[in-house]
């Protein structure tokens, strides 16, 4: 896509004060909620999230580990 057209195009950047002095400008975004944040009181403690965040990560490096080592065996 040429420069001109994306200036001109749908999806061309626009500033704030251009936006803003539109009417019916809103930029509100209360329909952006994360309804998973709803129920963060029945999380688990940061400590229990933090170590299943470790494990995850090193399950997946082990994991990486693995596809290296199967790569080098093939050369």
């Amino acid at each position: 896509m040429s420069a001109c057209k994306a200036q001109a195009g749908r999806w061309r950047a626009f500033d704030y004060e251009e936006l803003i002095n539109r009417d019916k400008a809103s930029l509100d975004i209360f329909w952006l909620k994360d309804e998973s944040l709803e129920a963060s009181e029945n999380l688990p403690e940061p400590g229990i999230i933090a170590r299943e965040i470790i494990t995850d990560r090193q399950d997946a490096l082990a994991q990486f580990q693995a596809i290296v080592d199967d790569l080098d065996a093939e050369n």
